[in-house]
């Protein structure tokens, strides 16, 4: 016999298979010794009050076993010799366009402009131990894209756009936790997302598909509004159609797109701070409990959002129990993002402070570029303010709230370094007005979180693309040029890693239409 029930239990009580299963014999009446599985179908924490419950739907299979494997496998035939697509970018986008293409019997060839998601390590312990940053390997390009070393959190609000549940079991056939597929916030972690996108790529080749690495795209081959392919700084020309899924830092994409009069429009995005706190701090806020999380509960999230003076300000890309990483792509930059490992077992915990920024914020007339080109002003002015290195400028988050130079920094999670820095004199005050602000309504509605033992680090600047490469919305082609379909969080369709796949997903399908209307 098997029934799903709904269970609402304390953290103890839901701390492993045996004591759940003793819970359900007790409050259902069932023999324990007839219980020979569960399989938990979803999890959430309900810390609205001050006694925290755990939030379970199980599967309860009573004298009989459950199937083996706890996610549904997708089927990747060989496609040798089949018509190719040209996928620009290994990110989410990129990957899961080109294995939806394996699925549609089209051969995918993959170019990336950074390398291996294994090689990518050195360069990013680099950036930390040298204040080095390659421009082509870093934590925007590479092997997995900008997710691959910042976190690997999969929770989307976006599932008008595709199928998450189809996503999430894709990761899981490729290695991922089946638990992405039971939390209500779901995480991989930055330790673990890399074998998975290793066996992402295998599958890919093993297909008959092919991957690039180190192959810049530099050009994209038009001929009467029609994409031919691609040319790459490598000398290699690829033929074919067009997904262009290169992230939301290539910038130099945004640039070449707009010399060569390929229609793009600037785009709203946030730009703030990367706000750390001791993690028991937050765990005791979130909690309601001076002792923190304890033996039974993860390091606790948080999410913040209001309005001030006609713009959001809110937290993004939570990571609790993690770090801040350099994320700068280029020279002369300081960018800040945040990460955790797959067990959030840091003493830390961040998240993106930030503010809703629109083009007419930045520019009486802004230009198509003006909002990326605001993004590499305030991250070449962090930079300075570092000393020409990838130290970051910093201030305890309640000096910030006054106006005050902070004296000195607590601890923090960024191993580059801090030097303390008045973000509230020299950072846009559209911007910093509005973040105090918010700030302090944050504080008021948590009590505790607005605290000098929490410190702000600038910049977080890359929260999605400042350009939106327009497509036309039933076929997903570029809105003039046949053949190029602009894809995922760089082309301003996407906000995160599911997001991103399944908008790959989409532009995979929408190629083979376009493919088959024109045999």
């Amino acid at each position: 016999m098997i029934q799903e029930l709904q269970l609402r239990i304390l953290p103890e009580q839901a701390a492993n298979e045996q004591s759940i299963k003793q819970y359900i014999s007790r409050e259902k009446g069932i023999g324990l010794n007839e219980i020979t599985a569960i399989r938990i179908l979803k999890r959430s924490i309900d810390a609205r009050q001050r006694t925290i419950y755990i939030n379970l739907k199980v599967r309860v299979y009573q004298n009989e076993m459950p199937e083996k494997d706890e996610y549904q496998y997708t089927v990747y035939k060989s496609v040798e010799n089949k018509p190719q697509v040209i996928v620009v970018g290994a990110g989410p986008g990129g990957l899961f366009a080109a294995l939806r293409l394996i699925e549609l019997g089209l051969r995918p060839i993959v170019v990336e402009r950074g390398r291996n998601v294994r090689d990518r390590r050195k360069d990013l312990a680099l950036i930390s131990r040298e204040h080095t940053v390659n421009p082509e390997s870093n934590y925007s390009f590479g092997e997995g894209g900008a997710g691959a070393y910042s976190d690997g959190k999969l929770y989307t609000r976006s599932k008008k756009r595709g199928n998450v549940d189809k996503i999430l079991n894709v990761f899981c056939q490729h290695g991922a936790s089946p638990s992405i597929l039971v939390d209500a916030h779901p995480h991989i972690g930055t330790d673990k997302l890399p074998r998975v996108i290793e066996n992402i790529r295998n599958t890919i080749i093993e297909c008959g598909g092919e991957v690039h690495f180190e192959t810049r795209m530099d050009a994209l081959i038009i001929e009467d509004k029609e994409v031919k392919g691609i040319e790459t700084n490598t000398g290699k020309t690829f033929f074919g159609p067009v997904i262009l899924a290169t992230g939301h830092s290539a910038r130099d994409v945004y640039r070449w797109l707009v010399s060569s009069q390929v229609e793009v429009e600037a785009k709203g995005i946030a730009i703030g701070v990367r706000l750390e706190h001791p993690a028991e701090i937050i765990d005791q806020i979130q909690y309601h409990n001076k002792n923190g999380r304890g033996k039974y509960l993860p390091a606790a999230e948080y999410s913040f959002v209001t309005q001030v003076e006609g713009r959001g300000v809110y937290s993004f890309c939570m990571c609790p129990g993690g770090f801040i990483v350099p994320a700068a792509s280029g020279p002369e930059q300081v960018v800040v993002n945040g990460m955790s490992p797959s067990n959030r077992g840091s003493r830390w915990s961040n998240s993106g402070m930030v503010v809703e920024i629109h083009p007419e914020d930045i520019s009486d007339n802004p230009s198509v570029l003006s909002v990326l080109e605001f993004q590499e002003e305030l991250e070449r002015s962090c930079w300075q303010q570092g000393g020409m290195k990838q130290i970051a400028p910093a201030q305890r988050m309640a000096d910030f709230t006054r106006k005050k130079l902070s004296f000195d920094l607590p601890d923090s999670s960024y191993s580059p370094g801090l030097i303390s820095s008045p973000l509230h004199f020299w950072m846009p005050e559209f911007i910093t007005k509005r973040l105090s602000a918010g700030l302090q309504q944050f504080g008021k509605t948590s009590h505790g979180f607005l605290t000098n033992e929490a410190v702000m680090i600038g910049v977080e600047t890359r929260t999605s693309a400042p350009i939106r490469i327009i497509r036309d919305r039933e076929t997903l082609q570029h809105i003039t040029i046949k053949g190029l379909f602009p894809c995922g969080e760089g082309a301003g369709y996407a906000g995160g890693i599911v997001s991103a796949g399944m908008d790959g997903e989409r532009c995979a399908e929408a190629v083979a239409a376009y493919m088959e209307s024109n045999v």
